[in-house]
């Protein structure tokens, strides 16, 4: 059988931190046994588009394009870096 959640004023007043600090994102809350265990936050920056993010013509450059600015990851960027 499920345990009722119990959620006092400390948890309340965490989670109304963590939401109120945010702009762009989501909050997990993890609960076991009917208690609020862990919080984890994911937060979005979202910024203006600026020229650096333009083209000659104006249009806006795909990522498939490749900029100076794309940073890599997964394994394939691991095996190019020369890590293993």
């Amino acid at each position: 059988m499920t345990k009722p959640l119990k959620v006092d004023e400390v948890w309340m007043d965490r989670i109304a931190s963590l939401l109120n600090e945010m702009e762009f994102g989501s909050l997990s809350i993890i609960v076991h046994e009917g208690q609020i265990v862990q919080m984890e936050r994911t937060e979005r920056k979202r910024y203006e588009n600026t020229s650096s993010n333009t083209s000659k013509s104006g249009k806006p450059r795909s990522a498939a394009a490749g900029s100076a600015d794309s940073v890599a990851s997964g394994p394939r960027a691991l095996r190019k870096s020369g890590s293993s």
